[in-house]
């Protein structure tokens, strides 16, 4: 997949550097990945849950974080619209955020 916006994850564990490996590895697990479907991407990530609008919401450090990404499989491409902690997510619209 490619994942685009990687510098907003950079951002993100400038901040919280805690969670500078656990978004490091999700970024090294989506760029291997080949989904071709929601169902592929829950066998690398099954706490992982579609919000609408073909975004995704990743939990990230064991739920401390979470990620919004819309997945467009056709094109194999994983967008950042989002990165924070999960009581900031509690305050967005998921389906409308972008970073």
């Amino acid at each position: 997949m490619n994942v685009i916006k990687r510098q907003a994850i950079e951002q993100f564990y400038l901040r919280h550097p805690d969670a500078k490996t656990s978004l490091n590895t999700w970024f090294a697990t989506c760029k291997k990945a080949e989904w071709k479907s929601y169902h592929e991407l829950q066998l690398d990530y099954p706490e992982a849950f579609p919000v609408g609008d073909n975004r995704v919401v990743f939990d990230i450090k064991g739920n401390k974080y979470r990620l919004v990404a819309r997945v467009l499989f056709v094109f194999k491409q994983v967008q950042i619209k989002w990165v924070g902690t999960h009581a900031e997510y509690d305050k967005i619209d998921v389906k409308k955020v972008n970073c």
